[in-house]
């Protein structure tokens, strides 16, 4: 049973960094395709980072790149979020995909992932 929660939100000035985390229940990730996701109030949830199966690329969205890193051990993924702008202010989720293999890559439509964690807040003020 795979059951995610992300941490690490809160309330910080443009500028600051954050250092979201998802975990599940402490097992492992390995054969996971790990995603975030954001949602921000009455938009779509869009896609913000992915993490390929085993070492393999990290994907991420033009909005995000070269701001945020995402990155994963065995049991937790996190994103590492930099200079931060009002307009990522969100809901932050994590999802996960099973998948094992070298064909494993990152995803970015929410279609594509099987399990959600709640969610964390991030408000970045202005």
């Amino acid at each position: 049973q795979v059951h995610l929660v992300e941490s690490g939100g809160g309330l910080v000035q443009a500028g600051d960094s954050l250092r979201l985390s998802c975990t599940n229940s402490g097992r492992a990730f390995s054969s996971y395709v790990m995603g975030w996701f954001r949602q921000a109030p009455g938009k779509e949830r869009e896609f913000v980072a992915a993490s390929s199966w085993h070492g393999g690329p990290a994907y991420y969205a033009d909005s995000v790149k070269d701001r945020f890193t995402i990155s994963r051990n065995q049991t937790s993924v996190s994103l590492q979020m930099n200079s931060l702008k009002a307009e990522d202010t969100a809901v932050y989720l994590c999802a996960s995909h099973y998948c094992s293999g070298s064909g494993c890559y990152g995803r970015r439509q929410t279609y594509d992932y099987d399990f959600w964690g709640q969610g964390t807040q991030v408000t970045v003020s202005s």
